[in-house]
Parts: C-alpha cells; sequence; structure tokens
C-alpha cells in the first residue's frame, strides 16, 4: 500500500462519514420539524457520529472500496426512523423529508468547494512546510468531499425505490399509488444493483456529476 493510498483512504473516509452521517440527520430534523418525534425520541438528531454509524455502510464497505481502487467512495449511516403518520401535513412532510439528504449534500458540496477555492489561495501564501502538511491535505479532504456529496445526492434523486427521489415523487401522486411503492421497495434494491454492476446508473450520473463538480472547483 502506498503512502497516497493511505492519505486518500485517511482523508476519504472521514468526507464519506461527514456526508452520509448530516444525509440522515437532515432527514430526521425536517422530520421532526414536520411534527414526527421519532428521529429525535430515537437520539438520532445529534451530530455526534456514534449514533449514526453503519459498520458496513459507513466504514468497511468505504475501505474495501479504496483499497480496491474505486474511482467512486459511496456508502452509507444508519437510516433515520421517522413516522409520516405523525407529520402535520402528509404530503409536504414526505416531500421535504425525502428532499433534505439531498439538499443537504447539495449544500455541503458547495461549502466544501468554497473552502477548496480558499484553500487554493493560500497554497503560495504560505510556507512551504505549512503548504505540504496542512493546506495540500486539506485541499485533498475538501475535493473529495465535494465529490461524494455529489455522487450522494445524484444517487439518492434517482425515483427508484427506496431512494429518496422516489419517495419525493410519490409525495405529487395520488395516495393509491403509495401502497404500489412500499410494496416493491425491497425489489429496488435489486433493480439499484443490477443497474450499478451493469453500469448503467454510472452513464446516468456522471454527467450532471462532471458538471457541477467541474462549476463548484473551477
Amino acid at each position: 500500500m502506498t503512502g497516497g493510498t493511505l492519505q486518500e483512504l485517511a482523508l476519504s473516509i472521514p468526507a464519506l462519514m461527514v456526508a452520509v452521517i448530516l444525509h440522515e440527520v437532515a432527514h430526521g430534523w425536517v422530520a421532526y420539524k414536520m411534527g414526527d418525534p421519532t428521529p429525535k425520541e430515537a437520539g438520532r438528531l445529534t451530530l455526534n457520529p456514534l449514533p449514526h454509524i453503519d459498520p458496513v455502510g459507513t466504514l468497511l464497505l468505504p475501505a474495501l472500496l479504496m483499497l480496491l481502487g474505486s474511482p467512486i467512495l459511496f456508502g452509507w449511516a444508519k437510516p433515520v426512523p421517522v413516522n409520516p403518520a405523525n407529520f402535520r401535513d402528509l404530503r409536504k412532510g414526505m416531500f421535504l423529508v425525502s428532499i433534505a439528504g439531498i439538499t443537504a449534500n447539495f449544500l455541503l458540496a458547495v461549502l466544501f468547494a468554497a473552502a477548496n477555492r480558499l484553500l487554493r489561495t493560500l497554497l503560495y501564501e504560505v510556507p512551504p512546510y505549512l503548504a505540504e502538511t496542512l493546506v495540500v491535505p486539506l485541499l485533498i479532504f475538501t475535493a473529495k468531499a465535494v465529490l461524494i456529496n455529489l455522487v450522494l445526492a445524484l444517487f439518492n434523486a434517482v425515483p427508484i425505490p427506496p431512494l429518496d427521489g422516489s419517495k419525493a415523487l410519490m409525495s405529487f401522486l395520488s395516495y393509491r399509488y403509495w401502497e404500489l411503492f412500499y410494496r416493491y421497495e425491497p425489489y429496488g434494491f435489486l433493480f439499484i444493483t443490477l443497474l450499478l454492476v451493469t453500469g448503467v446508473l454510472q452513464r446516468l450520473i456522471y454527467p450532471p456529476l462532471e458538471l457541477l463538480y467541474r462549476l463548484l472547483l473551477g
């Protein structure tokens, strides 16, 4: 394992943890604001990472992907429990909670991009040892954080159950169709896996991903 790989792993895992944890916290916070106390009662409105970490999705899978040289790092945190029956407005609550995680990831991508641009202006303004030991690692971290957050936002926006995009779409449909979404939700994972294995999903996501990444980082 090269030093570069170790550094990339050390910087990518925290970037992913920030992205997936704040994604779930956003779901829980909006659900709470819409009248559902379930996320708060479950202790999931905290920024403490421990209640959110999924050993496989937050740690093992990302590390394995990095070691295998995967061009895209992916993972997840424990889903925040939400009870839509508690929403003051069911349709509005479903929509806002569904897009909360996606919105959080887009906002994080913008914030990390702004930090990356600022760090680039400092790169040649600080002593070389400080640039190498502090500024360069932060540049790598913020760039990876932008990429990871964009990937998560775009992936979750795909309208296939149980991804957030499907529930946002569902909020606009007649209630009689909601049961169909929930009924076929377990099969959605199989369909998503098939799209990932065949590369179809990557081809759908890559064009907007590349465009947004270049727009944000220049």
